[in-house]
């Protein structure tokens, strides 16, 4: 069969993110890239390209392609407003104290089982909206502001909707375990006997989980509760990730690398044997300082020992309506770089290769390779890490997902 290229990128620099071409960004200078049937055909080099005409030829003006961007860690489908709470943080307030009286995730709860499947679908196509407009070709959504049954399932089919009507990969996670709801006051265990069974059956029998997520902390659930969540998910195939050493320590990221989680989330009190369990698994550590940010937190992530262990690190906004409510990866890559410290290789590692990792996408995303999906951005940048270095200023001259130019949509 002839070679055939659907589209050809020349005169473009290359931030490939490939590890084997170099440690930084991947750089191919002068560079060319050709897609075809929505994947990379070829890329290297412009004076070694084939000799192949493609159906469409682009001039990439001199501009940078990276990988889309991947968040890896959102609660984007909800419903009502928690703004009351902020005004209560301004006050002295911490988010344990808030959750404690009943407000943080129970609020949040109450306004989305009152909502209809298309109200949060509504709402959801708002949220994600900014990410799409920065460059988000991928994204995690959970569930978990239901915390009964029918609720979980319409934020997991609500999250199904959105990678079926919008340009993105959407990676949906059931997070069944995020709080306690009212009416198991008390009996936490009872609660997750109810995870384990009546729910996980149904978000399986309806396969919309790509992976479960849990919530181990001393206001979430413990490492036992939690050990059970896993083995429930085991049972139907689900990966798993945790929300681990958030506020406190728990170990849970040793219970995360025990089963080979995907990923443990937040970190702030990490230590060194859970980085180095971490490591041993090669469970990527997502870095989420967003809420580090907006909770006030002083306690940072060990960003150095993460570094001399190996430990892949990703970056996710956690956008959600309570603890980091802002629609941006951007500012999160951002925020990586000034309040943890990471280098603008290692921020933008952390939202292509290291997050595909974290969402179990590797082999599909998450770099410029041959056979990988053709995720791609062009920027009208001189320097990859201008887009640390700057907030709000750059976005992509064009956004290509699968192949196609869905720039403005």
């Amino acid at each position: 069969m002839t070679p055939h290229w659907d589209s050809l990128w020349t005169n473009v620099r290359l931030a490939t993110m490939d590890p084997e071409i170099d440690s930084g960004y991947g750089t191919i200078e002068d560079g060319a890239l050709a897609i075809s049937n929505g994947r990379i055909a070829w890329l290297g080099p412009a004076n070694e390209r084939p000799d192949i005409t493609p159906d469409q030829q682009h001039d990439g003006q001199g501009g940078w392609i990276t990988p889309g961007l991947i968040d890896c860690h959102t609660h984007l489908v909800f419903a009502g407003n928690r703004c009351h709470e902020f005004a209560l943080r301004q006050q002295g307030a911490s988010y344990q104290q808030i959750a404690e009286q009943g407000g943080g995730i129970r609020g949040t709860v109450q306004a989305t089982r009152a909502s209809s499947e298309q109200q949060l679908f509504e709402r959801a196509s708002q949220h994600l909206q900014p990410f799409l407009d920065e460059g988000v070709t991928s994204i995690e959504i959970k569930s978990g502001y239901g915390l009964e049954t029918e609720t979980e399932l319409r934020m997991l089919r609500v999250a199904r909707r959105l990678a079926q009507e919008r340009p993105i990969t959407v990676h949906t996670s059931f997070l069944g375990a995020h709080a306690l709801p009212e009416e198991f006051e008390g009996r936490a265990d009872a609660y997750i006997d109810h995870v384990c069974a009546e729910m996980m059956t149904a978000v399986a029998a309806e396969e919309l989980a790509d992976s479960v997520d849990m919530f181990c902390e001393r206001i979430g659930f413990s490492l036992a509760q939690c050990e059970r969540v896993i083995q429930s998910a085991n049972q139907y195939g689900l990966p798993i990730r945790i929300h681990a050493e958030q506020l406190s320590n728990l170990r849970a990221s040793h219970l995360a690398a025990d089963h080979h989680a995907l990923s443990v989330d937040h970190l702030e009190h990490l230590d060194e044997s859970g980085i180095m369990a971490l490591a041993r698994a090669d469970t990527v550590a997502t870095l989420l300082p967003g809420a580090f940010y907006f909770l006030r937190e002083t306690q940072l992530p060990p960003i150095e020992l993460l570094r001399r262990h190996g430990v892949k690190m990703a970056v996710g906004s956690d956008f959600n309506p309570g603890s980091s409510p802002q629609a941006s990866l951007r500012l999160s890559m951002q925020m990586a770089a000034n309040l943890f410290g990471l280098s603008p290789q290692e921020v933008l590692a952390g939202v292509t290769r290291n997050a595909a990792q974290a969402l179990g996408l590797n082999q599909q995303i998450g770099q410029l390779r041959r056979g990988l999906q053709a995720d791609l951005l062009l920027w009208e940048i001189d320097d990859p890490a201008e887009l640390v270095w700057h907030y709000g200023l750059h976005r992509p001259r064009q956004i290509i997902k699968e192949g196609q130019d869905v720039s403005g949509r």
